[in-house]
């Protein structure tokens, strides 16, 4: 006598790993299919760059920069802050108030898969935005970009702190909005008024003292900051206020707001609105 066994096979869950994988795949596809997204996040700091550059042209801002030169590394930090806290802010915000966080939490999928799949769009958006900002300034703009690695390692730690500290403040913040309406007149003028007084439209050194002592506060500063350190010629450093590009300093904000960052993110978030109980 022959018997079948008829006992249901359950195949094992995706691991964490793919999970996030497939999130970071979904969350750039649908970066990429909203104009607003590509415009006022991923094209923004190159269209600014574009604009200073013409404005200014071959203006002198010290030791031979020209407007390129000096606007390139502040445009480079725009973009990371863009395409992290504000994206990931008003992004969160939105996804919270149509009620998807809900849904998504009621799934099989672990809660880490979604906050990497997030991160894993901030590193796609960033470098790419990045590869694009410096294809520009050297090939069309005549920006000299440096050879030394360890500069280009300073780069490194520098864009790992900053993409970090950006998407988790980013993550926290996305509890401030009422609704997802209002996230963009929440999120936008408090990057606005960051970019205004970290030297990211305007050259730093010319800023008032108290505008500037208010931007070393938060991150911004320090990661525009930090990224003049990379592109501009050395011996620049003398024409920033403290005289020097206080990269040690730069590297203890960004890591203590990075560390306040998850912190206040685990305590205050929330996959439903304030209003469902």
């Amino acid at each position: 006598m022959v018997t079948t066994d008829t006992t249901p096979t359950t195949r094992p869950l995706p691991s964490t790993l793919s999970l996030s994988l497939a999130r970071t795949r979904l969350e750039v596809r649908e970066f990429f299919r909203e104009k607003e997204a590509l415009i006022f996040t991923f094209f923004f700091p190159i269209v600014f760059l574009g604009i200073f550059s013409a404005v200014f042209g071959d203006g002198d801002f010290g030791n031979g920069v020209n407007a390129a030169t000096y606007f390139t590394p502040g445009m480079i930090a725009s973009g990371i802050f863009l395409s992290s806290f504000q994206s990931l802010a008003m992004s969160i915000a939105l996804e919270r108030d149509m009620g998807l966080l809900k849904r998504l939490r009621g799934t099989p999928m672990p809660p880490q898969a979604y906050f990497a799949g997030k991160i894993g769009l901030v590193l796609v958006t960033s470098i790419a935005q990045i590869v694009l900002l410096l294809g520009i300034s050297g090939l069309l703009l005549g920006v000299d970009l440096p050879t030394e690695p360890a500069r280009w390692l300073d780069f490194g730690w520098i864009f790992v702190l900053g993409t970090a500290s950006g998407s988790v403040l980013g993550i926290a913040f996305s509890v401030v909005p009422k609704s997802g309406k209002a996230a963009s007149a929440v999120v936008t003028p408090v990057v606005l008024l960051l970019q205004f007084i970290s030297g990211v439209y305007f050259v730093y050194s010319s800023l008032p003292e108290w505008m500037r002592g208010v931007a070393s506060v938060f991150p911004l500063k320090w990661l525009a900051q930090g990224m003049r350190s990379v592109f501009l010629p050395a011996g620049f450093e003398v024409n920033e206020p403290a005289g020097s590009w206080q990269l040690g300093t730069g590297a203890i904000v960004l890591t203590v707001w990075l560390v306040v960052g998850l912190i206040v993110a685990q305590r205050v978030f929330r996959w439903t609105r304030q209003d469902a109980g």
